[in-house]
């Protein structure tokens, strides 16, 4: 069954809103777009880019944020029905196009997985002078007793396996065997993995130590965080052989990574396809790339297009 209007909320920012339902499509209103983004925008899409659609467009944005990975899965079984989704990396984006619920998805924007820290955790003066004369590179701090990491659930979310590869590059980058196991433990550790949202939110309060981030996270939230080496942190397409090295296999399914690029794309069916292919348009000219900017997104850096 689907959603409802009311059950249908912002995942990251905490506004309410919804997807139509089949129900719901004949009454849809003509000015609102509905868009189904990765989680991790949440702060761009509420801050930035919802107001300047209402500004220059008239149009409201109504959305969810959740790991991109639940999302293609809910826009294949017909759970919900946005105007618009965007997914960070290709995975997600190629599962919808496969499955014939969009022709084409554009890149838009990409990132770069940070290590970020709460000012709060008693590690701080240690995360900020990691890898600096007499102090600890930032995975040995990460390997102290009792410190509390925090990610995402790769089994929905790529953030999730992203952190997960990360620390598998990192790994062997250092040539420090063990490392994913002594800071990560298990794959699937529930002591560790929270939603999306509420990573953030914990380091905020200081109820965990650190966590790999994509960079808009901490940066939209004033949180410190390191930057790692462009051969870790999935961010540069030139090392995109170098990151498919590693794998994880993951419910009998060999996953690999790619670079952090964002693909959108106005899915088959929408009620408001003008006003959909118009945002799209939007984001990738000046005027939108200025927005992702001052939110601490990277161009998308000449990826291509995705087409079914």
């Amino acid at each position: 069954m689907g959603l409802t209007r009311r059950q249908f909320l912002w995942g990251a920012v905490g506004g309410l809103s919804a997807f139509s339902v089949p129900g719901f499509v004949r009454a849809r209103e003509r000015g609102v777009l509905q868009v189904a983004y990765a989680g991790s925008m949440g702060a761009l899409m509420h801050g930035g880019v919802a107001p300047a659609m209402a500004r220059d467009f008239g149009l409201r944005i109504e959305g969810r944020a959740q790991g991109a990975l639940g999302l293609a899965h809910m826009i294949i079984a017909g759970t919900i029905r946005p105007d618009v989704f965007i997914s960070i990396t290709r995975g997600p984006m190629d599962l919808v196009l496969r499955a014939g619920h969009a022709q084409e998805a554009f890149a838009v924007a990409s990132t770069e997985l940070v290590l970020a820290y709460s000012p709060r955790t008693p590690l701080a003066a240690a995360f900020a002078g990691a890898g600096r004369g007499g102090h600890k590179p930032w995975w040995r701090v990460l390997e102290e007793p009792g410190v509390r990491f925090g990610r995402t659930d790769p089994l929905t979310d790529p953030q999730g396996l992203n952190v997960l590869f990360m620390m598998d590059l990192a790994e062997r980058y250092y040539g420090v065997p063990g490392l994913v196991r002594r800071v990560l433990g298990p794959v699937i550790n529930n002591r560790q993995i929270f939603p999306e949202p509420e990573v953030m939110a914990r380091l905020q309060g200081g109820q965990l130590d650190a966590s790999a981030a994509y960079k808009p996270q901490p940066a939209a939230l004033s949180l410190p965080y390191l930057t790692l080496p462009p051969s870790i942190n999935l961010g540069d397409a030139a090392y995109e052989k170098t990151y498919e090295t590693v794998s994880l296999r993951l419910q009998g399914r060999v996953h690999r990574p790619s670079p952090l690029v964002f693909y959108a794309a106005v899915l088959h069916g929408s009620g408001n396809a003008v006003a959909a292919r118009r945002f799209i348009a939007w984001l990738r000219a000046p005027a939108g790339q200025a927005v992702l900017r001052r939110y601490h997104y990277d161009g998308p850096k000449g990826a291509p297009a995705l087409r079914a």
